[in-house]
């Protein structure tokens, strides 16, 4: 089982122990430059940058070198954000995966999906994770922000958000935040075709965690995602209590609304197709982000006295 958690933050008595070093591809770039300057200011201790041809040079303190495994010999890091477009994604990902990075946070979006496969073939043989494309990133709040997200909806606790979407995973973090819920953890599996990490994946991260008392996941229409996760919960006898969202609720069919892989097909990744299952599954789905505190803490209750 990939220990995610060991990986982001590491255990208790570890030297880097919630200080665990990070890289970042593409580092010079101007979103990379920008995020790479609000992770520092967040305590995330940005080590090294990658950029081929930039080599030597020197971004807010943080040393540049022109390929992974020069960061890695240096830093020992495991943990990569990825910055680079879209085209250089396949290069860039096994780059990483082949020279000792364990967690890769894919930022860029529209990824080749024969790419993308490519890439989750080559992490797999390697025991490697990596998260989207098109991901806002991992936060734990308080130890490590490892993407786009902003750092202002997240407080620390015990609720883990898994979202396909990236604004309604800071949104609805941000509801559970004011309402007295804080995470454990909050990250965006990708709004592209294909996810490098899936939901039910997500979810056996913290199957067996103490330190995660429930789960909410932010889902939306297109794909079947959803519906796997909701087969699985039943399958496996998920037991924390788990509360969803689906966004698109009112989009119409065959349209492509957002995110390349939120299109409806017929009946297939509809709403409707999506809240169904998760009934079987016994997850309450909200109507609106703002009733996702209140269900959570009926299902928390519920999970008390049973």
């Amino acid at each position: 089982m990939f220990d995610i958690f060991k990986i982001l933050q590491g255990n208790e008595g570890d030297k880097d122990y919630k200080k665990k070093p990070v890289i970042v591809q593409g580092i010079t770039g101007k979103f990379g430059a920008f995020h790479t300057k609000l992770m520092l200011q967040y305590g995330t201790r940005v080590i090294a940058g990658v950029t081929p041809g930039k080599g030597g040079q020197s971004f807010d303190g943080v040393p540049v070198y022109d390929r992974v495994a020069e960061a890695v010999k240096n830093t020992g890091a495991k943990i990569s954000v990825m910055f680079v477009p879209a085209q250089y994604f396949l290069g860039a990902a096994k780059e990483a995966l082949n020279d000792g990075i364990s967690l890769l946070i894919a930022i860029p979006e529209h990824v080749p999906v024969k790419d993308s496969l490519k890439c989750l073939e080559l992490a797999k043989a390697k025991g490697a994770k990596i998260f989207g494309p098109n991901t806002p990133g991992i936060i734990v709040p308080s130890v490590i922000k490892l993407g786009i997200m902003p750092a202002e909806p997240f407080e620390p606790g015990n609720v883990a958000v898994f979202s396909r979407s990236g604004t309604l995973m800071y949104e609805v973090s941000h509801i559970l935040s004011t309402s007295g819920f804080g995470q454990r953890i909050s990250l965006g599996i990708g709004g592209d075709p294909i996810n490098c990490t899936t939901l039910i994946e997500c979810f056996d991260m913290v199957r067996e965690r103490g330190d995660v008392s429930s789960v909410v996941v932010v889902g939306e229409i297109g794909g079947d995602a959803e519906e796997q996760l909701a087969e699985s919960i039943i399958s496996t006898g998920f037991d924390k209590p788990v509360v969803a969202y689906i966004a698109g609720r009112s989009a119409p069919k065959e349209k492509r609304m957002g995110h390349a892989g939120a299109i409806i097909y017929g009946n297939f990744g509809s709403a409707e197709s999506k809240v169904s299952m998760f009934a079987k599954a016994g997850v309450p789905v909200a109507k609106r982000p703002a009733e996702i505190p209140i269900l959570l803490a009926q299902k928390l209750k519920q999970k008390q006295f049973s």
